[in-house]
């Protein structure tokens, strides 16, 4: 059962790949704003997968998020997220992202629990 109060961490470290030069968002080579924004939603699934009805999976539908500071290549980076708030099938997640250095980041997340099978035949309908 999915219930406010749900922790997650998840952590990486920055590769060329990962900067903002490499995906598009910037010049720079800096840890970019949507791998921040793609480890902030990876932090929140996979903390509420546990506690999911079997079938049921959770898409991301908002993404309220300031990215602060700026990460080299090669440093650690993590989100903490905890969930703060459940609507029925919508989920709000407080989350903050950091470097070894400090703080780089934080916001909220919005997710929904899907059905995944009824959730990816009604985006087969659209093909």
């Amino acid at each position: 059962m999915v219930e406010i109060g749900i922790k997650g961490r998840l952590e990486e470290t920055v590769t060329p790949e990962m900067s903002a030069a490499r995906v598009g968002s910037g010049l720079v080579d800096v840890f970019a704003t949507p791998m921040m924004i793609a480890l902030v939603e990876k932090t929140c699934n996979e903390s509420v997968l546990p506690y999911l009805d079997e079938g049921q999976g959770t898409v991301g539908t908002l993404v309220n998020v300031a990215h602060t500071a700026a990460t080299p290549i090669g440093m650690r980076v993590w989100c903490e997220s905890e969930l703060v708030e459940v609507d029925r099938r919508r989920l709000v997640f407080k989350v903050k992202a950091f470097d070894e250095c400090g703080p780089i980041g934080e916001g909220t997340h919005e997710r929904f629990i899907i059905d995944t099978a009824k959730f990816i035949e009604k985006v087969r309908t659209k093909s």
